[in-house]
């Protein structure tokens, strides 16, 4: 039944020579990693004007030079990250650059960061994928958080059956929404200079703005940053790329960096000239688009290409986070269980992980994108600049052919980064502050699970001048609920290994049955010594444990091992097995923490 749902939702299995045929092309590459980013333009802007409004719409020509200063830091990034792909084309991104070039704590640093980051891409890309639906649709505001929990768990199925399935199916919404936003830009500028557009619906660049402040622009800047996540998930992914896969990332990086300005400066620009302001109702792309084409298809068109881009830029998030996780995995600061490939040769233990803490944070936080979004876009530009400042040292330590050009571009951006990274904590304290503390918490834990698997690593490791002692002899211990096949079954598979002592053992809970138990037990097995345990409150596993404690005691003193074989009948159908108390399951669990003590399970599969 289960394997049945599985084959349904996420399809046969793949060989594992079918690997090479999961690689991305760069248009494929561009829909499914760079979404994040071009998502983003559908709130970016709104943000810088949720800042700049508290002082009135007068104010809201700031955008433009706010606008400027974001594409001068969105260059430097392309620059910078391009750098990163032709420096590490195996892949890893900031967790990789800063932990070779600057060391472990901060690759964790980084690493950590953007772990977070990715999680909070596919719960803001999603929530604010609802948002724009109850836009276009007021009566289904209530249902928000229900709409963006069931878009995670589309998209997650979506990415369990392969990178390149999924692909195929994105690549039609982002560049349908590109296409969009092109049309709608292109339709309000020419609105804008055939005069269709009055000229007084906005203030004028330069106007005096009462009570504008450094620390408010400030805000504003870094609101609007939030723009550019998603950058560095192209410097994530690149062994999903095709060969040359250094050259397709590079590629598909800087068509990443051109639309995005055009898009973000338009959508920018638009909204100024149009007098636009924030609204808790309706989105400014919504606005813009019910005032250039009215309430009409082109209207729905643009709205629905935009729910659909921003539900599903989370993509980007499950294309980096489970490759991210991998390579901390490999490391030994996660999990290794991250480092498997699933059925469809994608790391699905990721995926899925992902999914559920993204869909827990949408809950948590009720679906609202502008309590998220400061933790999500301060969670990567730390990465940034720890990135940026790996670069530099690793161009001062190697020195290779035009080594000052690079070093001078990844200084500029990891100045730059810095300055952003600032701006947060300084202007958005009191929004990502939880930064502090789960951060450190992550780094923590990374490092907990290393010192576990080192530890491991001591103890299992073999030693050629170690003295292993030798076991001299085995004693069998065979817990029996009744006299039956499936005991007659583990009985013969116990006198099959030659033991020096089996014994059986009898647990019941009243003083006749015991009595009773033990004269039929000595009629049908004489051979077998039985020992029966009387217990007080009708509990198997304690009494059970404390005779196997006893035994193997002893046993340690005379350098035997004890080996506890376990009876278990196997039903026909799986269904059957919820109609029996599983008894066995409990004992062999409890028993396989008991020092010394070797567990067998010998099963006995019926017919009917």
């Amino acid at each position: 039944m289960v394997s049945t749902v599985k084959r349904f939702l996420i399809g046969k299995p793949l060989k594992s020579t079918e690997l090479g045929e999961q690689k991305l092309t760069k248009t494929k590459a561009l829909a499914i990693l760079s979404s994040d980013a071009l998502s983003s333009v559908a709130y970016g802007p709104e943000q810088i004007l949720l800042v700049l409004v508290t002082i009135g719409s007068i104010a809201l020509w700031y955008s433009i030079p706010i606008a400027i200063g974001i594409l001068i830091l969105l260059t430097a990034l392309i620059l910078s990250y391009r750098q990163i792909i032709f420096a590490y084309s195996h892949g890893g991104g900031a967790y990789v650059v800063s932990r070779e070039n600057l060391g472990a704590k901060p690759g964790l640093i980084a690493g950590g960061s953007l772990l977070v980051d990715y999680i909070l891409t596919v719960a803001v890309s999603v929530s604010a994928g609802a948002d724009a639906i109850t836009s276009a649709f007021p009566a289904l505001h209530d249902w928000k958080v229900a709409i963006a929990v069931v878009f995670v768990i589309f998209i997650t199925v979506l990415n369990l059956r392969g990178i390149t399935e999924s692909a195929s199916v994105l690549a039609y919404p982002v560049y349908l929404f590109v296409l969009a936003l092109l049309i709608l830009i292109g339709t309000g500028l020419y609105q804008i200079v055939t005069g269709a557009v009055p000229s007084d619906l906005h203030a004028s660049i330069g106007t005096p703005v009462a009570g504008i402040s450094l620390f408010l622009l400030l805000k504003a800047f870094t609101s609007g940053s939030s723009a550019l996540t998603g950058v560095e998930a192209i410097s994530n992914a690149i062994p999903n790329f095709k060969d040359p896969a250094p050259n397709n990332a590079a590629k598909t990086l800087t068509a990443m960096g051109i639309i995005l300005a055009i898009l973000f400066s338009g959508i920018t620009y638009i909204a100024y000239y149009f007098g636009v302001t924030p609204s808790e109702t309706e989105t400014v792309v919504s606005q813009i688009a019910s005032e250039t084409f009215g309430r009409n298809w082109m209207y729905y068109f643009v709205q629905g290409t935009t729910a659909l881009i921003l539900i599903l830029a989370a993509n980007t998030g499950y294309s980096a986070f489970p490759l991210l996780a991998v390579n901390l995995s490999k490391d030994k600061y996660l999990p290794r269980m991250f480092n498997n490939r699933g059925n469809r040769l994608v790391y699905s233990n990721g995926i899925l992980t992902l999914a559920v803490a993204a869909i827990l944070l949408i809950i948590v936080f009720n679906g609202n994108t502008e309590h998220l979004i400061p933790l999500y876009a301060v969670g990567v530009f730390i990465p940034f600049t720890l990135s940026q400042t790996g670069m530099m040292l690793k161009w001062l330590k190697e020195k290779p052919t035009g080594w000052v050009s690079k070093f001078t571009v990844n200084t500029f951006g990891a100045f730059i980064c810095f300055i952003v990274t600032m701006m947060f904590i300084i202007t958005k304290f009191a929004q990502v502050w939880p930064v502090f503390i789960f951060l450190p918490i992550i780094v923590s834990f990374f490092y907990k699970i290393r010192k576990h698997y080192d530890t491991v690593g001591e103890q299992l490791r073999v030693s050629a001048d170690e003295d292993v002692p030798e076991i001299e002899g085995n004693i069998i211990i065979v817990p029996v609920s009744g006299i039956t096949r499936v005991v007659e079954h583990s009985l013969n598979y116990a006198k099959s290994l030659h033991a020096s002592q089996i014994i059986a053992v009898y647990v019941g809970f009243d003083r006749e049955s015991i009595i009773t138990f033990e004269e039929k037990w000595k009629k049908l097995h004489p051979d077998v010594r039985i020992v029966t345990l009387y217990s007080y409150y009708r509990n198997i596993v304690g009494p059970l444990g404390k005779f196997v404690d006893l035994v193997s005691h002893k046993a340690e003193q005379s350098h035997y091992s004890v080996t506890v074989v376990i009876p278990q009948f196997i039903p026909k159908k799986g269904w059957h097995n919820m109609l029996h108390n599983q008894m066995s399951l409990m004992v062999r669990e409890f028993l396989l923490h008991k020092k010394n003590v070797i567990v067998s399970t010998v099963p006995y599969r019926l017919k009917k």
